[in-house]
């Protein structure tokens, strides 16, 4: 009996130990990569805005069904019921909403920023996540980089050469 009283105890306090750890860590994470891109502002964002262009270039998308909304594509299908459609727009960003049936923690989009040479612009594609306190969401954040990271990096270097081929 004092055994297990005494494993009890410990995994108690191991339990608050890494809940207090895991308040430290931030709720708001950023995943982000930049390319510049040699082509006019007006065929990048023709690019982007069309959900019917992913295809061509959004890693995963050349195999997903288009998403319709009042008889408007408005972005991909995904598996298991999510869907990434386009939310919102202005003039030099796009902002994606992952729907899914589980959770809505997830939002991503592109910014276009003016580059210093002439006829290139800087792309920027982001995806942000928004935690709850849990310690394993928070644990779990230290791999977001690893996990989408090399997902954005190579959508932008598909999207580029699709764009300075032209």
């Amino acid at each position: 009996m004092r055994l297990l009283r005494f494993a009890f105890l410990n995994v108690l306090v191991f339990g608050l130990i890494l809940t207090i750890v895991s308040f430290f860590f931030p709720s708001h994470i950023r995943v982000s990569k930049a390319l510049d891109i040699n082509a006019p502002k007006d065929s990048v964002w023709a690019m982007l805005k069309n959900p019917e262009n992913w295809k061509k270039w959004y890693p995963g998308a050349d195999s997903a069904a288009l998403f319709y909304e009042n008889g408007v594509v408005k972005g991909i299908a995904t598996a298991q019921n999510q869907a990434l459609v386009i939310g919102s727009e202005t003039d030099s960003s796009i902002v994606l909403y992952q729907i899914d049936t589980r959770k809505k923690n997830a939002v991503s989009g592109w910014n276009i920023y003016p580059s210093s040479s002439p006829n290139t612009i800087t792309l920027q594609w982001y995806m942000d996540f928004h935690l709850k306190w849990y310690p394993w969401e928070k644990f779990s954040s230290i791999l977001l980089e690893k996990r989408y990271a090399p997902t954005l990096e190579r959508g932008l270097t598909n999207l580029k050469g699709i764009l300075e081929k032209k």
